[in-house]
């Protein structure tokens, strides 16, 4: 089990309160991100503030993570990572994954 500051990571499952996987899909920069849970709403909020936060979308992830106390799922755990709303940055699209 590895923690991720205040969540645990347990295979593809996250531990240790309400939680949201994100996945930010991009031009540059395809990443999971774990965080306090939120709507849809309120996800598209925290997107538009951070997109209008940066200089380049290619600092995205770093802004939106600040801003929002968000962190990186670390690499040991991306092959079973499953989000639960991906952020493509490219079309400004919030959606729900189909697995």
């Amino acid at each position: 089990m590895k923690a991720v500051h205040n969540f645990e990571l347990r295979g593809s499952l996250a531990t240790g309160g309400d939680y949201v996987v994100v996945e930010i899909d991009g031009f540059y920069e395809n990443s999971f991100l774990i965080g306090k849970s939120c709507s849809k709403t309120e996800l598209s909020d925290m997107y538009r503030i951070a997109k209008n936060q940066c200089t380049s979308m290619s600092e995205f992830t770093d802004v939106f993570c600040r801003l929002f106390q968000f962190e990186r799922v670390p690499s040991l755990y991306l092959e079973s990572v499953r989000s639960e709303i991906v952020i493509d940055t490219d079309t400004d699209h919030i959606y729900a994954p189909k697995y």
